[in-house]
């Protein structure tokens, strides 16, 4: 079954453009123009991938990607025609998976939808493979924290958390090499792939999202330690 991918661009040339290439490439594509349309359009289409403009009408990208991040964990490309570093950070910090700035060629967009969804589909077997594979009493425990394998259920003072797949991805990986100082290229590479785009301060941004979750204090960690000049440390 072919993938499904919403493009929300207010340029209606671009827009255009990029709905004929990845219809091309065999996608299902549905295309709208202002924030609040792509809200809609999204909870309706539950697609598999959204390219999201930064500057739109009605809503901005920022607020889009804000909102959608608390519904849903469709991946996430955001374009923008800044190539302020300020941009892509907050991109990142409000959900975006990848960013690419404007002007940008449709080979490279086409390799960064192709990549994100196949590490969709990866994240998906490998939650069918360990559902199968685990005995329904198969968890993890450091403390206070709890991660039920078989369910993918994280609680944390015994109250369930809601984390992303990516998150829960993390999660696991600093579980795996408890103790072990972890570079950030070296997480990146385990975790989102070698042929993923973006850079470490990926893992960065998610690091934090998942020290809010399963830190007491976030901005203090004792869980998650930052090893300066190396990276992180998980302690359990």
């Amino acid at each position: 079954m072919p993938e499904t991918i919403l493009v929300v661009e207010d340029e209606p040339s671009l827009q255009e453009t990029l709905a004929y290439n990845l219809k091309k490439d065999g996608y299902v594509v549905e295309a709208v123009g202002d924030g609040r349309s792509a809200l809609e359009t999204a909870r309706r289409l539950k697609p598999d991938l959204i390219i999201l403009d930064l500057m739109l009408p009605e809503m901005d990208g920022f607020e889009v990607a804000r909102i959608l991040r608390r519904e849903m964990t469709t991946a996430i490309i955001m374009l923008t025609a800044r190539d302020d570093e300020i941009d892509r950070v907050v991109g990142l910090e409000v959900g975006a998976d990848d960013y690419l700035t404007k002007p940008f060629s449709m080979r490279e967009l086409l390799a960064r939808v192709k990549a994100q969804l196949r590490r969709e589909r990866l994240i998906r077997e490998d939650m069918s493979r360990t559902a199968e594979s685990m005995p329904a009493h198969e968890t993890l425990k450091f403390g206070n924290l709890i991660v039920n394998l078989t369910r993918r259920e994280v609680t944390f003072h015994g109250q369930p958390k809601q984390l992303k797949p990516k998150e829960y991805e993390l999660l696991l990986f600093f579980a795996e090499h408890r103790g072990q100082m972890l570079s950030r290229e070296f997480i990146l590479e385990r975790v989102w792939g070698w042929d993923f785009i973006g850079d470490s301060r990926t893992v960065d941004v998610h690091v934090r999202w998942l020290r809010q979750k399963i830190e007491t204090d976030s901005s203090n960690p004792t869980r998650i330690v930052t090893v300066r000049g190396g990276g992180y440390r998980f302690e359990g």
